[in-house]
């Protein structure tokens, strides 16, 4: 199974992870949330990053989901991917997390594409027609 870690500003991966959970109905092993506002800087995040990375890694690799891509979360986590072992999908939002956690036992890599893929058709334009309302 891959660690999932959700590198993330303010509390959203707690937050996701909360709502994943909800969904879920129990928290999925090897899933943690790495809150930048949680370290006085990003020395301390990244050891604290890598440290995460070690516990979630049961042999199989670890994807990452960050929030914003170049912002201070991702760029602290691409200072850890190696591929193969440790991967990253930036962007995160819940379809993108329960898509993850769905198909964690595939490669990593496939694992990153199918990470991306649920995250882009989960966002779209809903229109008051398409509604049942």
């Amino acid at each position: 199974m891959i660690g999932l870690l959700i590198a993330a500003h303010g509390n959203l991966g707690e937050s996701l992870i909360q709502s994943a959970t909800y969904v879920l109905g129990q928290r999925p092993e090897g899933l943690q949330a790495l809150d930048l506002m949680a370290y006085p800087d990003t020395d301390t995040m990244l050891a604290v990053a890598r440290d995460q990375i070690a516990a979630i890694d049961a042999g199989n690799g670890v994807l990452v989901l960050s929030d914003v891509y170049g912002a201070t979360p991702c760029n602290t986590i691409c200072k850890l991917l190696r591929p193969g072992k440790v991967e990253a999908v930036a962007g995160v939002n819940l379809p993108m997390l329960l898509k993850a956690l769905t198909y964690r036992n595939e490669a990593l890599n496939l694992l990153a594409d199918r990470a991306a893929s649920g995250g882009q058709s989960g966002v779209f334009h809903i229109r008051f027609d398409h509604c049942d309302a």
